[in-house]
């Protein structure tokens, strides 16, 4: 299935499911990035550089300042880990 067709056959709902428990992507953010997505992070110092890991639907799942330790997490609940450009 071309995926133009798997598109107009998904409601925005399934799209948004797809890999959920199964895929996780890590990137890289900015400590003024974090309160978007962890509002319970307390106050990190501006500058610093770390590493979120998320579910494929977007969920936050780890912060971090040590990238290896997303991957770490990943593992252990069984998420594969995608790179995104």
């Amino acid at each position: 299935m071309l995926l133009k067709e798997a598109h107009a056959r998904l409601t925005k709902s399934q799209l948004a499911h797809i890999g959920a428990g199964e895929v996780g992507y890590i990137r890289k953010m900015c400590a003024e990035e974090v309160n978007r997505c962890f509002p319970e992070a307390p106050n990190i110092d501006p500058g610093l550089d770390l590493w979120a890991l998320f579910g494929a639907d977007g969920t936050p799942i780890l912060l971090t300042d040590n990238r290896s330790s997303t991957f770490f997490k990943a593992a252990e609940d069984e998420l594969r880990t995608i790179s995104l450009h």
